[in-house]
Parts: structure tokens; sequence; C-alpha cells
């Protein structure tokens, strides 16, 4: 994986402080100390880290702070029922109050309706993915709407 990386920041110049990779669950649990030197190796790089449907599984708080992650990364399941279901609401702004106090930015999963943004910026949360602002696109596409956007 590590290779891989840094091959691809070679080929095609990208600074490392703006490549952002997630890490999941599953290969956290994996080959812990291995994987946490990748992850030591590829932060001395400069590239950002963010932990992957965070409040899922078997998440481990400590996984915060040995893989040093920069955002945690709300999964959608806690997102999409906030707004009926008071203990999501709940689990939502925890994470995201815990993640401040630890210095992390947070990434909310699963937008898909202009109310959820709302809760979520009461509660702080920095940043937000989902259907509400794009379906996935290819990486051509993405470059045409930026250029159509700017002109």
């Amino acid at each position: 994986m590590e290779e891989t990386v840094i091959s691809a920041l070679k080929d095609s110049g990208l600074d490392p402080q703006f490549l952002e990779l997630e890490l999941t669950e599953s290969i956290l649990i994996g080959d812990t100390e291995n994987v946490l030197q990748t992850v030591q190796r590829l932060k001395m790089l400069g590239i950002k880290l963010s932990l992957d449907d965070f409040g899922t599984g078997y998440s481990s708080l400590s996984y915060l702070k040995r893989f040093a992650v920069d955002k945690v990364k709300i999964d959608q399941s806690f997102i999409s029922d906030m707004d009926k279901n008071p203990s999501d609401a709940a689990i939502v702004r925890a994470i995201i109050q815990m993640s401040k106090s630890l210095g992390l930015r947070t990434i909310a999963e699963g937008i898909e309706e202009a109310y959820l943004v709302k809760y979520l910026q009461i509660y702080h949360c920095d940043e937000a993915q989902g259907y509400y602002y794009s379906r996935p696109i290819s990486s051509d596409d993405f470059v045409r709407w930026v250029l159509a956007s700017l002109s």
C-alpha cells in the first residue's frame, strides 16, 4: 500500500498534504503493528488520514490516538435518522464534541436532505458528503464541473 501511494503522488505531482486516505476498521483490526508503522510513515509524508464509519462495529477510541488520524467520519446510519431518533442525534453530537476536544475534524456521511445540513451546522460538524451535494461522478465529469463553475 505504501509504495502505491508514494508512486501515485510522484506520478501525479500532488502535494501529499492534499491527499486524504480513509482507514477502515477492518484494516486497523488486522495486523495492527504493521499498519501502525505504515500509517506513521505516510503521516510523515504529510498525508491526511480519516477514520471511516466511526461509531459502528468495534470502533475503539484508542484508534484515534494510536493512528494519529486527522478526521473522523460519522457513519450515515447515525446521520440519516438524527431528526427522528434522539439517540442518533446524541451520538452525532458526542462524536463531534469528542473529536473537537481531540483536535480532529469531523465529516458526516450520507447527507441527502437540506434539513440534515442544518442540524450538522448547529452541531458544528466540519464537513459533509452525500447525494445532497452530488451523486458520485467520474474524474472527467468532475473536471468539467469545476471548469464550468469557474466560468
